[in-house]
């Protein structure tokens, strides 16, 4: 047998990888005509079968039950409301189609719609911003995941998620009048409007506020922004 060069050997790699892609079968949607070019150039390229392209959700939907691909890319916000029909036709597509996979892509971090994608199926499915598509390693390896069945959800999404658990852990510290005081805080209130707001003195109010403070663990500083830091814990949790 002939020896293979170092070139021969990348190209039969190449070969194989592209022959192993070429079966998944890819629909991808956007109301952006050069998003969906690019997006399908670039899996065509990397041996995807983009088998059809959709403007709207409707046309979407319609596309999935007659060519029933392995994978689905979508926007979010797409015709015909121009609002959240890409998620919706997503979700669709998930409770008729539970075999078929699907990418979700946004423009925002999202962690309410990311959750609701997610529901209590996560598999096969994919929450990525838009921005990672110019990672074209990782968007590949993410719908290759997403067609074994692994369930691929955007970092700062994560991050996001996370930031707030830390938050609702720290606030579980709290009692429920001290939570009530901290959603009036939230709302800009002075120390003396919550009194009036609760029907407690000044001198209680304060008492309450410094035991929040205590248990989220904010000390006093030359710079003090402890009433925003606790008021931040309490956004973060909402």
């Amino acid at each position: 047998m002939p020896e293979l060069r170092p070139g021969d050997r990348r190209r039969r790699a190449n070969a194989r990888q592209g022959s192993a892609e070429r079966g998944l079968r890819v629909i991808v949607a956007d109301d952006s005509a050069l998003v969906r070019a690019g997006v399908s150039r670039l899996l065509s390229d990397k041996g995807f079968d983009v088998v059809a392209e959709a403007s709207d959700a409707d046309v979407l939907v319609e596309q999935v039950q007659l060519l029933q691909p392995d994978i689905v890319v979508t926007d979010i916000r797409m015709p015909p409301t121009n609002t959240d029909d890409g998620l919706v036709a997503a979700e669709r597509i998930r409770r008729n189609q539970p075999g078929i996979g699907v990418l979700v892509l946004s423009q925002y971090v999202d962690t309410h719609r990311a959750m609701k994608l997610l529901g209590d199926r996560p598999r096969s499915v994919g929450y990525l911003l838009k921005d990672r598509i110019s990672d074209i390693d990782g968007f590949i390896d993410a719908l290759r995941r997403i067609a074994a069945g692994e369930s691929v959800i955007d970092p700062d999404v994560v991050g996001q998620l996370l930031q707030r658990r830390r938050a609702t852990d720290e606030l579980s510290k709290l009692t429920d009048r001290e939570r009530e005081i901290l959603a009036l805080m939230a709302e800009g209130r002075s120390n003396h409007a919550i009194g009036r707001r609760l029907f407690l003195s000044s001198k209680t109010v304060e008492t309450h506020v410094a035991h929040i403070f205590m248990k989220l663990g904010l000390e006093q500083t030359p710079d003090d922004h402890r009433r925003v830091l606790a008021v931040l814990a309490h956004l973060r949790s909402a």
